[in-house]
């Protein structure tokens, strides 16, 4: 059988492109889970990226954030208002157990976790029976295929080669369809090479302190002699600080960094910073304090939240919906994380901002009890300004009544 296609004489002929294990493409090594980079000769697996601190702390900080937040299951009117369901069939699963073995934070925080190490994104099977969801189970890598179409992008899911329903899929996925482990590996690759060289350079001496220089004329035995015990007294953990002592005209010629070596940690810091803006993180976050400042970190908490957290809370968001609800609930059922959560300021910070909103009429007090986690109190219903009114008036009395 020939490896050419039959063309006619005018056209060229050309051979079929050839994929295999002796010269994988990227498409085959992510296909066994293996990230390889282009500069700095490192080949990463989506574990091996984790072990380089500034990735794994940006995975944390986002996956931790994500899935510490409260889930509601509301109800959405013509008007947009959203009315809460605490009773809504799907909502302990994300809050309670997703199975026996899974609990709602960890299903949350492992999807966003496996949408930011892989490609393939965050999958979680609903298992459902007589259409009521029983389950949800995330399976480990590998387990659940998913198949794109090229034209529409719409998936196919096979679990062990039998296709399942794509509305029993929650499925989370990183933008441009690819993780940051893949769409930035290089500069991943370049801090996890670094930190290598510094276990290297700090653990077992990559780069030697100096050089012995022994005069011509002294034999092979003398010199091995010499380099042996040059070592015992002057090599160990204890060896630091003695006296070095050398014979028959040998030198000690001590070797001194150069300007790349005496900044190696600011080409670390570089790397963190780099790793910060792969994953959207504020550097401050993945404590690079550098240029931190009270004001400057307290609005890089707020872009954290903007610009970070936000787009993965409305996918996240998106993912459930879809596949938690009946396609009759879709239509005004919407999944929501609370984001006061994260936007809570100090408690007299908050006593303030809640106090000038009473004072305002935005909220009444029932309502800022209620950020605080208090009960409703009676008469708390009534919009008053605290600061002048201590009883409502008679038209405030009119209008509530």
């Amino acid at each position: 059988m020939s490896w050419f296609r039959r063309t006619p004489p005018d056209e060229p002929t050309i051979a079929p492109e050839a994929k295999g294990l002796a010269t994988p493409d990227d498409d085959l090594y992510a296909l066994f889970g293996i990230v390889p980079t282009a500069t700095s000769g490192i080949v990463l697996t989506p574990e091996a990226a984790l072990k380089v601190p500034a990735v794994g702390s940006a995975i944390r900080v986002i996956s931790e954030a994500v899935a510490t937040l409260d889930v509601h299951v509301k109800r959405i009117d013509a008007a947009g208002n959203e009315t809460p369901l605490p009773g809504h069939p799907a909502l302990p699963f994300l809050r309670d157990a997703a199975n026996d073995w899974t609990s709602g934070f960890e299903l949350i925080r492992d999807l966003v976790i496996d949408a930011l190490s892989s490609d393939v994104g965050g999958l979680a099977h609903v298992n459902r029976v007589r259409g009521e969801v029983q389950e949800i189970v995330r399976y480990q890598r590998g387990i659940v295929s998913v198949d794109f179409d090229t034209a529409t992008g719409e998936p196919t899911y096979k679990i062990d080669g039998d296709i399942q329903p794509a509305r029993d899929f929650i499925h989370l996925r990183s933008p441009f369809g690819r993780s940051p482990l893949t769409l930035y590996r290089d500069a991943i690759g370049t801090a996890a090479a670094l930190d290598r060289h510094a276990a290297r350079l700090f653990g077992r001496g990559a780069r030697p302190s100096g050089a012995l220089k022994f005069p011509k004329g002294m034999g092979e035995d003398s010199v091995r002699k010499a380099r042996a015990a040059w070592r015992a007294t002057h090599e160990g953990d204890d060896a630091g600080g003695r006296t070095a002592i050398l014979y028959d005209g040998a030198e000690f010629d001590p070797f001194t960094f150069n300007s790349t070596d005496a900044q190696f940690l600011e080409n670390r810091k570089f790397q963190v910073l780099e790793v910060a803006r792969a994953f959207r993180v504020p550097p401050t976050m993945l404590f690079e304090l550098d240029r931190a400042t009270w004001s400057n970190t307290e609005q890089m908490g707020v872009e954290f939240l903007s610009y970070c957290l936000e787009p993965w809370l409305r996918a996240a968001e998106g993912a459930f919906r879809r596949a938690l609800f009946t396609p009759e609930e879709r239509a005004d059922h919407a999944v929501r994380f609370d984001r006061d959560d994260l936007t809570r300021a100090d408690l007299s910070t908050r006593s303030t901002v809640i106090n000038s909103l009473i004072a305002a009429q935005v909220i009444n007090p029932n309502e800022g009890r209620g950020w605080l986690g208090l009960p409703p109190r009676a008469g708390g219903e009534t919009f008053v300004n605290p600061n002048i009114q201590t009883a409502p008036t008679d038209a405030q009395k009119g209008t509530d009544g």
